[in-house]
């Protein structure tokens, strides 16, 4: 080492602030989600504290609102293969830091999984090469995914309390789907993605009256499968350039 004391990258002050800098924009991008999700807990079929668990216990937003959503309608195996399904991708994100998680102790192994949302996954790939040690890269995950998740607890906390007061006329179950058709028009930027997202939802919409709300399930499982053709057939091709006369 030199006699340095500090391997380049490990700084601990300095990575805490690159995690928690890099998380800030991530956490107010997901507010209105947080907040409508609070919101829905107090509209589910679930108690009242069993759906404020959800938060510290599924922490995965998408998969939160299913399985809220679906508790008053649905089986319970119902419930928890929609939620599941919903995550699929994160088996996805798993391989692909194979890697870098290898050289983890076997502590950080377990518990890395649980902390691994679309954001953070993000970050962390993007962060890889500027942190190539093990206790460098596992700082910065846990400083930004606990970050993220005390964020997370309090916002949808905020959503259950402001909700009870929130005026039926405001017809807040339109900002459901509206939030997702907008992350969705957001993260979307390859071919694949665009596939996927638009069989998915034609159909889930095509299914919607299916008992137990299937059609989610069906439609979630339709959208992956044409995901990955479309992967297979085109590869990652940004989806801009696959328009035509598009110049981006």
């Amino acid at each position: 080492m030199s006699g340095s004391r500090t391997p380049v990258g490990e700084d601990r002050r300095a990575i805490d602030a690159v995690a928690t800098r890099d998380a800030i924009p991530m956490i107010v991008a997901v507010l209105p989600f947080g907040f409508v999700v609070g919101v829905a807990m107090t509209q589910s079929g679930m108690p009242t504290w069993i759906a404020w668990l959800t938060s510290p216990l599924i922490f995965a937003g998408a998969s939160q609102m299913v399985v809220i959503t679906l508790a008053a309608t649905s089986t319970v195996w119902g419930v928890i293969v929609a939620g599941l399904v919903v995550n699929l991708r994160h088996v996805m994100y798993a391989a692909a830091l194979a890697r870098p998680m290898q050289t983890q102790p076997t502590w950080f192994r377990w518990l890395a999984p649980y902390f691994l949302v679309d954001q953070m996954f993000a970050l962390v790939t993007l962060r890889l090469s500027q942190y190539p040690s093990a206790s460098a890269l596992r700082r910065y995950y846990l400083v930004g995914s606990v970050f993220f998740l005390l964020s997370w607890i309090a916002v949808t906390t905020l959503g259950m309390v402001v909700g009870p007061v929130i005026p039926e006329s405001w017809r807040f179950e339109f900002a459901v789907p509206l939030l997702f058709v907008g992350m969705v028009l957001v993260a979307v930027d390859k071919l694949p993605q665009a596939v996927a997202a638009v069989v998915g939802g034609a159909v889930g919409l095509a299914t919607a009256g299916m008992s137990d709300r299937l059609g989610i399930l069906v439609g979630a499982l339709a959208g992956v499968v044409a995901g990955a053709a479309a992967e297979t057939v085109f590869g990652e091709r940004p989806l801009r350039a696959s328009i035509p006369g598009s110049h981006a």
